[in-house]
């Protein structure tokens, strides 16, 4: 078998399959599966088989807001909703909090949220110790099982953020707080493949109606597709 590795990112943020009938709005089949990806060659009975193999979420090992190690492995087989923030933050962070809020509380009332995991990843650790954090999230959802608050190594948060869940985050000295990050969510499947990426709240603190309400339809095709 040889594999050929393709270096690329894929761009397009929204579904690639589409289905269109007269007077109707186009309907989502599948989501994409986004970052790079490998092309696999194989040969069955003479016949050249072309597969395409896709990154995964990076392995990471994090302390959570109850100072209990938590890895990929501690929430498989879930959806997972993430964001990268901290939570000094004096911008963005408050708005997309609530917005999670927002999307837990819904989750919740549909019944699910035992199918969705909320990842907020701390890009200022050493601010954000697990207390912290405990903390920080008494103020949106202190009864809430299904949201954890990560704290972990700095510099390895800031590569996961960009290369896995292609949500960039990093330290900017001009920026309030003292970090730049995008105020996206980004949705991971159950197999550990990132499916959507959304830019929920924007830098100048608007939120983005359009881009939260993709989120949701695409979060319940993704269910769907798992039933």
């Amino acid at each position: 078998m040889k594999r050929l590795t393709a270096c690329f990112i894929i761009l397009i943020f929204t579904a690639c399959d589409l289905e269109n009938k007269p007077g109707e709005e186009q309907t989502v089949k599948k989501l994409p599966y986004i970052g790079h990806h490998d092309l696999e060659y194989s040969e069955v009975n003479g016949v050249q088989i072309i597969d395409t193999v896709h990154q995964g979420i990076r392995s990471f090992d994090y302390l959570n807001q109850d100072s209990l190690s938590v890895t990929n492995k501690s929430y498989e087989n879930k959806i997972w909703i993430a964001e990268f923030f901290f939570s000094t933050c004096p911008t963005i962070c408050p708005i997309m909090n609530i917005e999670m809020k927002r999307l837990q509380n819904e989750i919740d009332e549909m019944g699910l949220s035992e199918k969705v995991q909320f990842l907020s990843f701390s890009i200022d650790p050493d601010k954000d110790t697990p207390s912290a954090l405990r903390s920080y999230k008494d103020r949106y959802c202190n009864n809430c099982n299904n949201w954890d608050f990560l704290t972990g190594d700095e510099e390895f948060t800031h590569r996961l953020g960009i290369e896995s869940f292609k949500i960039f985050s990093g330290r900017e000295e001009e920026a309030e707080g003292g970090y730049a990050h995008s105020g996206a969510f980004s949705m991971v499947d159950p197999s550990g493949y990132l499916r959507g990426v959304y830019n929920i709240t924007s830098y100048d603190g608007s939120v983005n109606k359009n881009e939260y309400r993709r989120l949701k339809k695409e979060l319940r095709i993704l269910i769907d597709s798992l039933k």
